[in-house]
């Protein structure tokens, strides 16, 4: 293959299991990553849900670095707009010193939660959330050692300094997101599993190489595998992505129309509410190959990054094992033999 394959995992509460219980099988689907070949394990941030047990990545990934060997670990993605730049340059750096150079550090623009969890998290300060870039290119000064001598903050640093800086990457679903990805230098994952329309993501991939070329442009993508495409689409099902537009012109994904709702009524804002079918890539592990094949070919994808949404613990397993690199070279070797 000439593209890399990851793993988000959002550590779903999967068939009435405890917190614990999910969060241990996040560690251990980590670890069966790292044997299957994959190049890097994200987790995620979400707040105030009871579907799923990741709130906080920078312990989740201090603990899956300490429980693998040689995989990237990181962030898919740390919630900018919630807290200081410095305190997380500082997380980061405290864990690319711990483990250099497995160590990522995806930045996500979303809330991650419910207008009531943003209020909490940012309780006492004076942030309303409308300054992501501004934080974004402060969190890469930091990283970088690059504040400028005008800059109120000159001379600050994050220590510990790292021999190896946390790789960066901004996670965006739009043209936008991608612009100010390839205007920093840093790269860009697609959230294709968050917005499906592919002319956006034409758009998103030709606008990050008009300013960073040689940068590296990663999808994040809904897929299932099975030993039968029928089995994958019975699995699948019938599920759908839920919107919530408000008035001021944002767009968030939830994850049920009740939660929509909610967060359109704690938004205080005019809202509608609209549900759209789920793209999940689906079909055999050499089906689904083929698909990524061609969006590597078609919009110059350096990376995959697997995203399950389904609620079945050893089908999704099974999923991650049948698309995995060492699955697909072995059944390369097969098909030459």
């Amino acid at each position: 293959m000439s593209y890399t394959l990851g793993i988000l995992d959002q550590s779903p509460i999967i068939e009435g299991a405890s917190n614990e219980q999910t969060l241990q099988k996040t560690v251990a689907l980590a670890q069966r990553a790292e044997q299957l070949g994959y190049s890097r394990f994200w987790v995620s941030e979400h707040h105030h849900t009871e579907s799923l047990a990741g709130s906080s990545p920078e312990i989740l990934v201090s603990y899956l670095l300490a429980k693998t060997k040689s995989i990237q670990i990181g962030s898919g993605g740390v919630m900018l707009q919630h807290y200081s730049p410095y305190k997380v340059a500082e997380n980061f750096h405290v864990l690319a010193s711990l483990e250099p150079g497995r160590v990522d550090l995806g930045i996500g623009k979303a809330p991650g939660g419910l207008p009531l969890s943003t209020k909490a998290l940012q309780y006492g300060t004076l942030n309303q959330g409308g300054d992501f870039e501004e934080r974004l290119i402060f969190l890469q000064q930091l990283i970088e050692q690059t504040i400028p001598k005008e800059h109120e903050l000159y001379g600050i640093q994050a220590t510990p300094i790292p021999k190896t800086k946390p790789t960066l990457f901004l996670l965006g679903a739009s043209p936008e997101s991608a612009a100010l990805a390839g205007k920093l230098g840093i790269a860009f994952v697609f959230a294709r599993f968050i917005n499906s329309d592919n002319d956006v993501l034409v758009q998103a991939a030709s606008t990050y190489r008009s300013h960073h070329p040689n940068g590296t442009f990663a999808l994040s993508i809904a897929a299932l595998a099975a030993p039968s495409k029928e089995e994958a689409k019975k699995l699948i099902g019938d599920q759908k992505i839920t919107k919530v537009h408000l008035a001021s012109g944002r767009s968030l994904t939830l994850q049920s129309v009740e939660l929509a709702e909610k967060f359109g009524q704690e938004s205080g804002e005019d809202y509608t509410v609209e549900q759209y079918e789920a793209d999940i890539l689906y079909g055999t592990a050499e089906e689904i190959k083929a698909i990524l094949d061609n969006y590597h070919v078609r919009f110059q994808i350096d990376e995959f990054i697997l995203h399950t949404p389904i609620l079945k613990e050893f089908e999704r397993q099974r999923s991650f094992e049948l698309l995995s690199p060492v699955h697909l070279q072995l059944q390369q070797k097969v098909k030459v033999i």
